[in-house]
């Protein structure tokens, strides 16, 4: 890397480190601090407080993705911070889950993912772009970590207003981090995008061309839209699993909520030093389709596991097998993490790589909301470890999809 891409870098990694921090810190306390609030007994809405930023963020990425491709990086990354500063000091001040939704409906509103992504990728050659896109993925496979371990011990000190006003003042130091990277050079050329069986071989496309025709190119690419499913399972079952994880752990292995850091942190760390080598093993040998069916594979047999821990626990040695089932969980997960939006980086043509990252974003977001209010609903009309069967249900449907092939990265080619 030469020293402004590993500048670049570095500075938009940790951007994304400190918006997924903002984002994942809720994940281990909300649903059972939105209990405690008026209308806490609906699990419908305790799973739209948990989704509601998700859902947001499903409605706007596509939009904020293109945005940057016609105006600006820089300009919609930091519009986006200010819609996340906002939404975090209304659900700080919440009185109820009405107000905690619209609170979270604003902060998703900040769906700048494949703004940022998409930067980070202008100012990178393609040969570098791996690099770059995984130092990505090890900035929201940190920041989920850390954020797991953070944030019952911040519920203990601050409470729930604490962790929302700490989600404001992340955003504010990302906006400051933004600003600091160099524009990126727009593109006069025209590229062509080849192999896209909606409109043919060959179609020139423009520099920033208008919504509807970069969102047709990049839709009706099957390598593209297999990746977006790969994304919409992953966090679907991720915010499925933690509105009923968190209780388990509270009656089962009488754990209380304030002391779930000491399980999560050791447990997520461990996992990242696992999943790495096996990323860049994998890599090395061009074996990462292997890896990532494997990774799928890992978190169906989770889900099964889960299913047997909820009937049959072992009290004697609860929280040992509840920590072994989170290992292979969050192995499982940094692996797909990391590599998934590094596949869609190889495979957008530079006129569309906002676009294609906003669409790769939006199904992240629609898993986000999708799991939160699915999993809160089921866990409330149904018995709670029904959410694992949903889980292995959409896992095996990935499974399924991506077939032999796996989640190919063979980029799409351009022309002159």
């Amino acid at each position: 890397m030469t020293p402004l891409e590993r500048r670049v870098s570095l500075t938009l990694a940790n951007v994304f480190a400190l918006r997924m921090l903002g984002f994942f810190i809720v994940l281990p306390v909300l649903a059972e601090y939105a209990r405690t609030l008026p209308g806490g007994e609906q699990g419908l809405l305790v799973g739209m407080v948990m989704g509601a930023a998700g859902l947001a963020q499903a409605c706007l990425q596509i939009p904020m993705g293109w945005a940057s491709d016609r105006f600006g990086r820089r300009l919609v990354i930091a519009i986006g911070f200010g819609c996340v500063i906002v939404g975090a000091l209304i659900c700080a001040q919440a009185a109820d889950l009405y107000s905690m939704i619209a609170g979270r409906l604003l902060q998703g509103c900040g769906a700048v993912s494949a703004a940022i992504s998409a930067l980070v990728s202008d100012h990178t050659r393609e040969s570098q772009r791996t690099k770059a896109m995984a130092m990505i993925g090890i900035s929201i496979g940190l920041s989920f970590m850390v954020s797991l371990g953070l944030a019952p011990w911040l519920y203990a000190q601050g409470g729930m207003a604490g962790i929302f006003w700490l989600t404001a003042v992340l955003a504010v130091l990302a906006v400051a981090m933004v600003m600091s990277v160099p524009a990126a050079a727009r593109r006069d050329n025209r590229s062509t995008v080849h192999d896209n069986p909606a409109l043919g071989n060959g179609v020139g496309v423009p520099p920033q061309p208008a919504l509807w025709t970069a969102l047709k190119l990049v839709l009706s690419h099957p390598k593209l839209w297999r990746l977006d499913l790969g994304i919409f399972v992953l966090n679907a079952v991720q915010m499925a699993m933690f509105v009923v994880v968190p209780g388990f752990l509270v009656r089962s292995a009488a754990l209380a909520l304030s002391e779930h850091w000491r399980l999560y942190l050791p447990v997520v760390f461990l996992s990242f030093l696992i999943a790495m080598p096996m990323l860049k093993r994998s890599e090395q040998k061009s074996q990462l389709h292997q890896l990532m069916r494997a990774a799928i594979g890992m978190l169906l047999f989770v889900q099964a596991a889960w299913l047997v821990l909820w009937i049959m626990l072992p009290q004697e040695h609860a929280l040992l097998w509840i920590a072994a089932a989170l290992l292979l969980f969050f192995v499982g997960f940094n692996v797909l993490e990391a590599s998934l939006p590094s596949q869609v980086s190889k495979l957008a043509d530079p006129a569309l790589r906002g676009t294609a990252l906003g669409a790769f974003n939006t199904a992240q977001s629609l898993g986000l909301f999708a799991g939160g209010a699915i999993g809160g609903w089921l866990a409330g009309v149904a018995a709670p470890q029904t959410v694992f069967v949903f889980c292995a249900i959409l896992l095996f449907v990935l499974l399924v999809v991506a077939g032999r092939q796996g989640f190919s990265s063979l980029p799409l080619h351009t022309g002159p």
